[in-house]
């Protein structure tokens, strides 16, 4: 087994596949000699009985005639099978076509079943024919005497000839399949191995950071499709690759301005390059400000991760209506500064099924960037509807929008759609990366729509408690 084990798989699928076919020749030589020498001789049984009982019928009573013996003559004559008629001990008479004392034929035990008008079957050595036989063995009686017997039988060496024949037939033809087949075998061997063996030195080529190699497909069987499967695999391992690289840049390009400034101005302290008071705290609010940023920076991608893992969310049902109302509490101040307004257009009958606590941060990364991008005087609108079995939250403003091409990268780490504007606001640019982990994991749906100048409009669909 281990030596098999060791074997490449063509070797494995085509040693199979020449196992499998060999047994198929042997059951198939086993099943025709069996058709022969059982059903074959069955039926010879049968014709010779039939035949025996045809002649018997032509026997009328007493004692045999030359009449009777010159029939069983000519019919020994014109068949195929041999036919010897017996006398009866007691007339001492000849017998067709040589002599023979039924006593010397047959044995005691079979004279009582024939006496009883019973036939007997005869297969095997005869020591009175001194031949392998088959035979059948018919009662001549007269009320109730035995007159004589005939005896009909084949050779088996014919049918044991017929046999051979056909043995040699299956064994000849048995081979040359197993030749053709094993020819064959390799080659279905070698054509199904041939791409898994391309797959194999593609998947060695990926495990050393190759992402870029591709399998041909060649079949559009589960060969094929597994290529195609691998195929996609590395396109997605290439891609992921590509965003880990691009992931860590983003970071250590949004850690390295803070950190700079956090350097620089610490230095100028330590240094006390700055005397002023004044200036010295100015520096002072710089350095808290940047590492106020690489906080919520830190804070950001922990809950990202935390997010993309196995996250448990504490489920429970909450009216959506009450969680915005609550929500929108603490930015009236930011409103106020900023003269933007607020409005809220609410289904109190609305419960959902979730997490309040993440939901609240959905919420207020939305906020934040609607309130972000709306110039003064905008305005910022928050409606829920029923969607079927879905709580559909909509939050849009009237700011800035975005392009076309922005939207479809919206989302993505540290992508910012204006991004000096957005560190003058303190963004990560991780945000809505989160916002859509949270709605993915509560089951929802998150859309957007917008276009230069005319703002931009969030669409979240959340699981409703009524339809759990």
């Amino acid at each position: 087994m281990r030596k098999f084990n060791a074997l490449s798989l063509q070797q494995k699928v085509w040693l199979t596949i020449t196992a499998f076919l060999m047994l198929a020749v042997l059951l198939l030589y086993a099943v025709a000699v069996y058709i022969y020498e059982n059903i074959y001789i069955t039926n010879v049984e049968q014709r010779l009985l039939q035949e025996g009982m045809n002649i018997a019928a032509k026997y009328k009573g007493g004692a045999l005639t030359d009449s009777f013996r010159n029939t069983v003559s000519i019919i020994n004559d014109i068949s195929d099978t041999e036919i010897v008629l017996v006398n009866n001990p007691r007339e001492l008479s000849a017998c067709l076509p040589f002599e023979v004392d039924h006593h010397s034929v047959i044995s005691e035990q079979e004279r009582q079943r024939l006496l009883a008008g019973e036939t007997v079957t005869k297969k095997g050595y005869e020591q009175t024919f001194d031949r392998h036989i088959v035979g059948i063995i018919i009662p001549l009686l007269d009320e109730h005497r035995l007159m004589g017997i005939l005896y009909l039988y084949v050779p088996l060496a014919s049918i044991e000839e017929v046999i051979a024949r056909m043995q040699t037939f299956v064994a000849l033809g048995g081979i040359l399949f197993l030749f053709i087949t094993i020819f064959v075998g390799r080659k279905i061997a070698m054509h199904l191995t041939k791409p898994l063996q391309h797959m194999q030195q593609a998947a060695y080529r990926v495990s050393q950071g190759d992402f870029s190699v591709q399998v041909e497909v060649e079949t559009e069987d589960e060969v094929g499709q597994l290529a195609k499967a691998f195929n996609q695999m590395a396109h997605a391992l290439a891609k992921e690759d590509e965003r880990k690289k691009e992931f860590l840049a983003n970071v250590s390009h949004e850690l390295r301005t803070p950190l700079s400034y956090v350097k620089g101005y610490s230095e100028a302290l330590l240094d006390g390059v700055v005397k002023d008071e004044a200036q010295q705290k100015k520096y002072m609010k710089l350095i808290h400000r940047e590492a106020s940023r690489m906080q919520r920076l830190v804070r950001d991608l922990l809950d990202l991760a935390q997010l993309e893992g196995t996250y448990p969310l504490v489920r429970t049902p909450f009216s959506i209506a009450q969680l915005i109302e609550e929500t929108a509490e603490k930015y009236e101040r930011m409103m106020q500064e900023k003269h933007v307004h607020l409005l809220l257009d609410l289904d109190h009958d609305l419960v959902v099924d979730g997490d309040p606590d993440r939901i609240e941060q959905v919420l207020q990364n939305l906020l934040d960037n609607a309130l972000r991008y709306t110039p003064s005087g905008g305005n910022i609108t928050v409606r829920t509807t029923k969607r079927d079995t879905m709580c559909e939250l909509t939050i849009a403003d009237c700011g800035q929008g975005m392009s076309k091409q922005d939207l479809e990268r919206l989302g993505e780490r540290f992508f910012r759609t204006d991004r000096s504007r957005s560190r003058e606001h303190g963004g990560t640019g991780l945000g809505i990366a989160i916002v859509k982990q949270i709605v993915k994991l509560h089951g929802g749906f998150i859309h957007f729509e917008s276009e230069r100048g005319k703002g931009t409009t969030v669409y979240v669909q959340l699981p409703l408690y009524d339809a759990i």
